[in-house]
C-alpha cells in the first residue's frame, strides 16, 4: 500500500485489525479500538478506521513502534496456580498470570480465563486471531473440571445442571456432571461445559446449596492438563497443533472436529480409571477421553 489500499484479492491482503491480532498486539476488537484512537500508522500515515487492507510489505507502526513480522502460530499449555489474575494488569495490584511466566516466552495471550481462585489448564498463544477462534461459542469445545465442593449431592440434586439452569437471571447451558466420590463432608465432581461464563460452575453449585472449595480445569477441547506441575509451561508441538486444530489455524479453510487428546496425555485403551486423590490433578486424576 503506497498510494492506494491493496486489493482484497491480493494473495496476502488482510484487514489491519486482523494483522495486529495475528501479531499478538491485541485481540481484533482491541486492535480496532487502538486504530480508532489514532495509535496506528500504515506507511507513515495515521489511520482511524479498521476498514483497511494491508499486505506484507506495508510498514505498520503501533504507538510509534514498528510492528514486527508475525511469527508462526504457537500454543502453550500452562498450569495456572491459584492466586493469579488472568489479565495483563490488575487494578488492585495483584499478581497476574503474565507476571509469573518464563521471561523467554514471546508476548502471549490467554485463551479464555480462569478466575483468581481457580487452577489448572490455561492455553496461551502468540496469535490473537487463534485466540479469538478458540474462544468463540461456535467452536463448542468441551472444558472439563475437577471440583471439590461442600455438600452431599445425589443424582436427583444435580439433575438441574444436566438440563440447564438459570442463576440470577442468567441461563447456563446443560453441563456434564459426574460424582467421583464423597469424602466426608466434601464431594469431588467432574464437570464439563462448553460456554465457560463468569464463575459459572461456582454459581451453579451455590444455587444448589453447595460451596466450591477447589476448582481445577483438566482440559480445554483436545488439550489436557495431564501430569503438569503448578506453574509449568509446555509448548504444544507444531505437528500436534496442526493435527488438533486443523481449519481453526489462521489461514486454514474450514475447521475440523477436535481429534481427541493431545500433547502427552493419551490414556492407554483399557487402562483402569485411577482413584482421585484429594491432593489435586496429578497422576491419580482421571483423564477422560471424549
Amino acid at each position: 500500500m503506497t498510494d492506494d489500499a491493496p486489493s482484497k484479492d491480493a494473495p496476502d491482503a488482510e484487514r489491519i485489525a486482523k494483522r495486529l491480532a495475528r501479531a499478538g498486539v491485541a485481540s481484533r476488537r482491541e486492535a480496532e479500538r487502538m486504530i480508532e484512537a489514532g495509535r496506528v500508522k500504515v506507511n507513515g500515515k495515521k489511520i482511524d478506521s479498521p476498514a483497511l487492507n494491508v499486505v506484507g510489505e506495508d510498514k505498520i507502526e503501533v504507538d510509534g513502534e514498528v510492528l514486527a513480522e508475525a511469527e508462526r502460530t504457537r500454543l502453550w499449555r500452562y498450569y495456572k496456580p491459584t492466586g493469579l489474575v488472568t489479565s495483563n494488569k490488575d487494578e488492585q495490584g495483584r499478581k497476574t498470570v503474565f507476571d509469573m511466566l518464563p521471561t523467554d516466552l514471546p508476548r502471549v495471550m490467554s485463551v479464555g480465563r480462569l478466575d483468581l481462585n481457580s487452577e489448572g489448564l490455561l492455553l496461551l498463544t502468540n496469535d490473537g486471531e487463534l485466540k479469538r477462534k478458540l474462544e468463540l461459542p461456535t467452536t463448542g469445545w468441551l472444558r472439563r473440571y475437577r471440583v471439590r465442593a461442600h455438600g452431599r449431592p445425589n443424582e436427583k440434586m444435580l439433575a438441574p445442571l444436566k438440563r440447564g439452569i438459570t442463576v440470577d437471571g442468567e441461563r447456563f447451558k446443560p453441563m456434564q456432571v459426574e460424582i467421583e466420590r464423597q469424602q466426608g463432608a466434601n464431594v469431588w465432581l467432574t464437570i464439563g461445559l462448553r460456554e465457560g461464563k463468569n464463575r459459572e460452575i461456582r454459581r451453579a453449585l451455590e444455587s444448589l446449596g453447595m460451596t466450591v472449595s477447589r476448582l481445577i480445569r483438566l482440559s480445554y477441547g483436545p488439550f489436557q492438563l495431564g501430569d503438569m506441575k503448578e506453574g509449568a509451561v509446555e509448548e504444544i508441538k507444531g505437528k500436534i497443533l496442526r493435527d488438533q486444530l486443523g481449519g481453526l489455524l489462521p489461514g486454514a479453510s474450514a475447521p475440523k472436529e477436535p481429534k481427541g487428546e493431545a500433547q502427552k496425555t493419551r490414556q492407554k485403551p483399557g487402562a483402569a480409571k485411577p482413584r482421585p486423590r484429594s491432593g489435586g490433578p496429578g497422576k491419580s486424576q482421571p483423564r477422560t477421553r471424549r
